[in-house]
């Protein structure tokens, strides 16, 4: 199988507030990647599955190079998240739920603007427009301004927006999170369309039932730190996603406190 994404080490720290420092028990830092290494390869959907809090978020974020981790380094395609930055992003999608889209903006102005950001050419970015408009029943709305929009029409507009350079490399974090069972399920269903395609996605959720529908190998994070890694069969031994989850969150936190 071909590397697609070799994640090596990966620590990320941050300073926390006085608010903050009360939660964590008076910690001036928290770590919320701790040397973290995972591979994925070419065409398959490799989930990320842990609490909130976990450090997938963070994990993906590096990913997707908004932010430097503090140690260590990932490469996609070779191309490392930390000293080749930009190449990265030219050959990568990343949805996240914190998207925020400007709500002045329509669906249409915001789905060319990105096209020009990553220099799709003009019939290709029209072409790829109509074809995943009609896909997710944006055309509809495609003229609607983002405020006036529902929270799933949202999600399906912020999702179109982040595959306007048709990536071979996708980060999905929590791309169901907040969606009503139809939204969810048109949102999922792409994903399996879009693996189908040859495309290998990094998938990040707290939810069982997504990774179990979804998901060809499963790394379990806990606390920044990466407690199991394995296929989906091989994490489940045998159990229930859930069950076979909460028994490697009882070993892990039970190893710490030894």
């Amino acid at each position: 199988m071909e590397e697609i994404l070799q994640v090596e080490n990966l620590t990320k720290t941050f300073r926390l507030s006085r608010k903050q420092r009360k939660l964590e028990g008076g910690a001036a830092v928290k770590t919320a990647v701790d040397n973290l290494s995972f591979t994925a390869y070419k065409g398959e959907i490799f989930g990320l599955l842990g609490p909130n809090g976990a450090g997938k978020t963070t994990t993906l974020r590096i990913l997707a190079t908004l932010i430097k981790p503090d140690a260590g380094d990932a490469f996609i395609e070779g191309k490392s998240v930390v000293r080749d930055e930009y190449a990265v992003r030219s050959r990568i999608g990343f949805l996240t739920s914190e998207l925020k889209l400007e709500d002045f903006f329509t669906p249409d102005y915001l789905f060319d603007f990105f096209c020009e950001l990553y220099s799709v050419p003009t019939e290709t970015a029209a072409k790829r427009k109509a074809e995943m408009f009609a896909r997710f029943g944006i055309d509809k709305f495609a003229q609607v301004k983002v405020a006036n929009l529902s929270t799933g029409m949202r999600q399906k507009v912020s999702l179109v927006i982040s595959l306007v350079n048709d990536p071979d490399f996708i980060i999905f974090d929590e791309p169901t999170n907040g969606l009503d069972v139809l939204t969810a399920k048109t949102v999922t269903d792409f994903i399996s369309e879009l693996k189908a395609r040859g495309k290998t996605i990094i998938l990040s959720t707290h939810i069982f039932s997504l990774i179990e529908k979804l998901c060809d190998r499963v790394g379990v994070i806990i606390d920044g730190k990466l407690a199991a890694l394995g296929t989906l069969e091989e994490i489940k031994s045998g159990k229930s996603l859930e069950d076979s989850f909460f028994g490697i969150y009882a070993a892990f936190k039970g190893g710490e406190e030894q």
